[in-house]
């Protein structure tokens, strides 16, 4: 019978993970440009806070603090002397107990040796190393100490190694070990001189395969991983007082040169450090906690931290969290573990699918919307703006009646006399099939009550012109977003209801420009004063002259009375209150709007009372007409607005 063992997903990303959603990210941007960022903040900020539930990298960086902050209070550094120590303190107790009891003067000369023994472990284990020991439990004790010491040594070093193989208890054990160390070195100091030493590699670790059963795929990882580990026992020695700091290099010292080690690991430190230089070899790192901290934990610890630290800083700097390939995910791997890689390949594959998805296209180091995004974004904008208005309110967008420009709607009616509409041929049939059924009749005729008919609409063209107050009150009053919503939702109605009609944004606040579509998502407020309606509505003008055979459309969006004017040069004019000469000119502008017969929508935001009585004017003065909106309704009126002129004329 078969058996299966089930546990927890391991070594890949997660297969139930959501699917990256390139146009998703291209929402959350949207959302975030019509707050008033900007596109690059907005792309940064998107990937700061994360997406499609995934974490952003603030989530890594508060991860990342949380973990140094445990490590930090891990243990502390001075572990291997506390437990050598302690070994040392055994055997020397349990071999004056073994003495104690022997009347010989040989006993006695042990005991005056042993109270010689230093107190620093490396000399301590330098001179006991030839002593005849009295008491098994002793020399088992001292053995234990010198196993622990040179298998800490080497751990530190190499945390990849089997345990098998730190065992240098034999003279073959010592004489493998130094081979291992000189193949290492050799391979190394080719590597420093330029030549190729990855065939070295593949041999290297297939004739020490015992001790690297897991070595890294390349020689660059090899060494990067030998690096981190080296120049994280360097920091852990600057970090322990200068007598723990001699006593523990005295005994690290000793454990090598009974290994035969000494020269190949000095050896080792130096080509190591010369080929990695930009790593972190000196520095002082704080611990505390109870818990003392052996060799290779310490070293560990501080590899971590420096891994922590290294991420902490990409995660703050502003050009990684514009460009996430600036993110080291080895040490994000290493120090956060594999789900906050998968996060950070979900974001980058969000960054690679928004440029080769055609929503997001790069000018040198500058981040541009594509037509494609725009769309997109007001589509969204559109939603939103339909989803606030009542199904029963949004009427029909065109004029149902035939034409050379009828198209069908996929919708049908019963005929009537003097319909033009063509005729649904299939269900004209299948409702005489149904009557003769109905009347048991033996023939099948038709009559006039099968008949039924296609219905169609008659596109028309428009040229609208949307002008939005740009002034810097408007985001001081919180509508300068709904606004560019209500335009980009405009601009998604016109080309998917109304692809023939034209329509021309017009930003106004010290002057006044026209603003192409794709520009919206990131056009910002002006900071100059200005209300310059005269100039605004001057270019409107010019707009609609070009288009005299469409329905002619203008909307105007403000909550400001006009303040400024463009004179006969060119230039800006500002003055508050409003000077005679502004208003004049903005006037005559209504006026021109009015002999070219169209009127004008006016949309009032705020309650300036000044602004109320001038728009009450110019509606009555032009024929068109105000509408008091709110920032949040906006779109609902200016969309709404669109519809009605478009269906009544």
């Amino acid at each position: 019978m078969s058996r299966f063992q089930y546990g927890s997903f391991h070594d890949g990303p997660d297969p139930l993970a959501a699917p990256v959603d390139a146009g998703g990210g291209v929402d959350e941007i949207g959302r975030r440009l019509l707050d008033g960022q900007s596109l690059t903040d907005a792309f940064r900020d998107m990937f700061r806070d994360g997406l499609n539930n995934r974490d952003g990298l603030r989530d890594m960086f508060r991860k990342a603090q949380q973990r140094r902050k445990e490590l930090e209070k891990s243990g502390r550094m001075d572990g291997l002397l506390t437990d050598l120590r302690q070994l040392l303190d055994d055997a020397l107790t349990q071999e004056r107990a073994a003495l104690f009891p022997d009347p010989s003067d040989d006993a006695r000369f042990r005991e005056a040796m042993l109270d010689t023994v230093p107190d620093e472990i490396g000399r301590a284990v330098q001179q006991l190393s030839n002593y005849d020991w009295q008491s098994p439990q002793a020399k088992q004790s001292f053995d234990q100490l010198k196993d622990r010491l040179q298998r800490d040594v080497l751990d530190q070093q190499f945390k990849n190694m089997t345990q098998s193989m730190k065992q240098m208890n034999t003279p073959e054990s010592k004489a493998a070990m130094k081979e291992m160390m000189q193949d290492l070195n050799a391979m190394l100091e080719k590597h420093r001189q330029g030549e190729d030493a990855s065939q070295d590699y593949e041999e290297f670790k297939e004739k020490h395969k015992d001790f690297f059963p897991d070595a890294p795929e390349t020689l660059s990882e090899f060494i990067d991983e030998l690096a981190r580990q080296a120049a994280a026992m360097q920091r852990m020695m600057d970090s322990l007082s200068p007598e723990q700091r001699a006593e523990l290099a005295e005994a690290m010292a000793e454990a090598l040169a009974d290994m035969g080690l000494q020269d190949e690991m000095s050896r080792l430190q130096e080509n190591l450090k010369t080929m990695r230089p930009e790593f972190s070899w000196s520095g002082q790192q704080r611990m505390s906690g109870d818990e003392p901290l052996g060799l290779p934990d310490a070293t560990q610890a501080l590899a971590e931290l420096a891994d922590l630290e290294s991420i902490m800083d990409q995660l703050s700097d502003s050009d990684a969290r514009a460009n996430l390939d600036n993110i080291d995910e080895a040490a994000v791997a290493r120090a956060l573990g594999r789900a906050a890689v998968d996060d950070l390949r979900a974001m980058r594959e969000i960054q690679k699918q928004l440029e080769d998805e055609g929503f997001l296209q790069r000018d040198g180091d500058r981040l541009e919307l594509t037509p494609k995004a725009v769309r997109r974004i007001g589509q969204t904008a559109l939603r939103q703006v339909f989803s606030s208005l009542d199904a029963s309110s949004r009427g029909d967008h065109s004029v149902h009646r035939t034409g050379a420009a009828g198209e069908i709607t996929g919708m049908t009616r019963p005929w009537q006399f003097g319909d033009e509409q063509p005729i649904d041929v299939v269900k004209t049939v299948r409702n005489a099939v149904n009557r003769k059924i109905m009347s048991n009749s033996a023939t099948l005729s038709l009559s006039a009550e099968d008949f039924e008919v296609h219905e169609t609409e008659t596109r028309t063209r428009a040229a609208v012109a949307l002008l939005i107050d740009q002034s810097f009150s408007m985001v001081m009053s919180d509508t300068w977003r709904s606004a560019k919503t209500m335009a980009l939702a405009l601009h998604a109605l016109a080309q998917s209801a109304y692809p023939l009609d034209a329509l021309e944004i017009i930003s106004f606040a010290n002057i006044a420009q026209v603003v192409k579509p794709h520009e919206l998502p990131d056009l910002e407020a002006s900071y100059i004063q200005g209300t310059n309606l005269h100039h605004a509505l001057m270019l409107a003008g010019r707009f609609l002259d070009k288009h005299h055979g469409a329905q002619r459309v203008v909307m105007v969006v403000t909550d400001g009375e006009p303040t400024a004017h463009i004179d006969d040069e060119g230039y800006s004019n500002f003055s508050w209150p409003p000077s005679d000469e502004t208003i004049a000119l903005t006037v005559a502008q209504v006026d021109l709007m009015t002999r070219r017969r169209v009127p004008i929508s006016w949309f009032r935001l705020g309650d300036d009372p000044s602004l109320e009585r001038f728009l009450d004017q110019m509606a009555r003065r032009n024929g068109g007409r105000v509408l008091a909106a709110s920032g949040d309704r906006l779109g609902d009126y200016v969309v709404s607005d669109y519809v009605r002129a478009r269906g009544s004329r």
